[in-house]
Parts: C-alpha cells; structure tokens; sequence
C-alpha cells in the first residue's frame, strides 16, 4: 500500500502561483465577488451573464489591487505579527516593485472592465480602492476608528452588483449598503477580539475601546442587534423594488439571533476562542443573507 505525504513540494511555478493568491488574497476577493454577484441578480431584471463574467472578473481585480497596496504599505508591519510574516512581500519571496505592478495593473484593468458595465460601477469600484488603501490602511495604527473608515468600502460589493445591473443609485442599493456597512463592525471587532496579542505587535488599533473588555463587547452586542434590524428593513415594503417576504424575513432572523448568541457568549466568555466562533458565525450570517434574499426574489417571480 502507498501511503501519499503531506509534504508539500515548492516547484517554483507552485511558489509563484501561492505567491500570487497571497498578495490578493484570493479567498477575500472570492467573497467579495459573491457579495457583487448576489446584488447584481438582487437587481437585474434579465441575467445577461456577460455582465455577471465582467462584475466577476473586475471585481476580483479591484479587491487584488486593494490588498496587494495594503501589503506593500503594511510591509514592515507584517513581518512582526505571526499570522503576516510568511506573507511574499515581509518574506522576501517578492519585492515591493513587482507587488506595485501587480496592484497597479489590477487597477487599471479593474476599472476598464468594471466601466465596461457602466459608469457608475467604475465610479463606486474607485472610491473602495481609494478609501481603503489610502484613508483605512494609514489609520490602522493610529485609531479604532479605522473600522468604521473601513466599513465604507468594505459596504460597496454588495451595493455594486444592484449598481451594475440598473445602472443607478437608490434606496435599494442604499439598503444593501447598510447591511453590509453595520455587519462589518461586529464582524471585524471578533477578528481583533481573536487576534488582539498578534494585531498589537503590529500596532493595530481594531476594538473600539482599545481593549478585550466590556466596552467592545457591548458595542459588538449592540451592532449586532442593529444589522439584524437592518437586514429585516425590506420585509416591510419601504425599499423600493427590494423586497423580502415574511417568511424570509423569519429565516434571516433566525440566523441574526444565532449571530447575536455568539455575540452574547463572548460576552460571558471573554476569550479568544468565543470570539473566533463568533467571527464565523458573522461569515455565516452575511453567507446565507445573501443567498436568502436572492432566491426569495427569484421564488417570488416563479410562483
């Protein structure tokens, strides 16, 4: 019998490619695409999945050029904390230069490809990279308050896709912002919850208060209860052409309400692992949402 290894074999085309994946942190980019996706049917009255292919396709690139910037400014900063060091650019498997090409031509073809849609698209796919990369990325170190910098363009995939499907900007995308905008509070303040010793050799301020104590947790608590809220705003027919019916209002509250009781244990908890349960319950959350509301609309219009 053949037993295989887990040893990993580093061919230098396999190196490349991980290298690659890294520096836009492909997964990330992955998530943010299917947040687009899902606002995109949300508003599209006929699915032209060319569209969909150039939303994917620009999307990914405009999130690529997001990370790949934040990995060159935050070089230095990567090499001290545990979970950042093995990255290309703090491990010396890629220089500063080639990681600049890389962001820089992500962003031109991103914006190209996202313009291709429609303007506005473009437009709001610029303001993310610009916001993230030059007003979120420098606050990390000075403030908590870059959360909520970073919320702006972390809000816009999801509104983007209503945006390149209608080519306009109302209250339906406006609402699908705002989930997105408030779900990232407590969603991020886990992370900083979970990786606070790491986050603090790099100087990172993430919890609102500064420190793994009452303060953040009511505050997540508190963002937690207002997404949910938030989430159920198109149940009662006040969002235009965004519209969830009850029934798909019962199930995102009952995913809210298991958010809200992993919210709820780190409270009681106070650890490291709570808050880690917690962050993938959020993932989980805005997961399903999404998917929820798109077949809601989808059901609606077969029945």
């Amino acid at each position: 019998m053949v037993f295989l290894s887990n040893t990993r074999v580093h061919t230098p085309s396999v190196s490349v490619l991980s290298d690659f994946k890294e520096i836009t942190k492909m997964r990330l980019a992955i998530s943010v695409v299917f947040s687009s996706v899902a606002g995109y049917f949300l508003g599209a009255e006929v699915i032209d999945f060319v569209t969909v292919l150039l939303l994917a396709i620009g999307g990914y690139l405009m999130v690529g050029a997001s990370n790949a910037y934040n990995q060159i400014l935050e070089k230095d900063l990567d090499a001290l904390m545990d979970r950042t060091k093995n990255r290309p650019l703090p491990a010396g498997r890629m220089t500063v230069p080639t990681a600049f090409v890389i962001a820089s031509t992500f962003t031109i073809l991103g914006l190209i490809v996202l313009y291709i849609i429609n303007p506005k698209t473009a437009m709001f796919g610029a303001i993310s990279i610009f916001l993230y990369v030059s007003v979120y990325t420098p606050l990390k170190t000075k403030t908590p308050l870059s959360v909520f910098v970073g919320a702006f363009p972390g809000a816009i995939p999801f509104m983007l896709g209503w945006v390149a499907a209608t080519d306009e900007f109302g209250i339906e995308p406006g609402t699908l912002f705002m989930i997105q905008f408030f779900w990232q509070f407590p969603h991020f303040w886990a992370i900083g919850w979970w990786l606070f010793d790491d986050y603090k050799k790099g100087g990172f301020f993430m919890l609102p208060t500064g420190k793994r104590d009452k303060g953040t947790v009511i505050q997540i608590i508190l963002y937690t209860i207002w997404t949910i809220l938030v989430s159920l705003i198109p149940v009662f027919g006040v969002t235009g052409k965004l519209f969830l019916t009850p029934l798909s209002g019962v199930l995102i509250f009952m995913l809210g309400m298991g958010m809200l009781y992993y919210a709820l244990r780190l409270k009681r908890k106070r650890t490291s692992k709570a808050a880690k349960k917690l962050m993938f319950a959020s993932v989980s959350y805005i997961t399903l949402l999404q998917i929820i509301y798109v077949l809601d609309k989808f059901l609606r219009e077969w029945i």
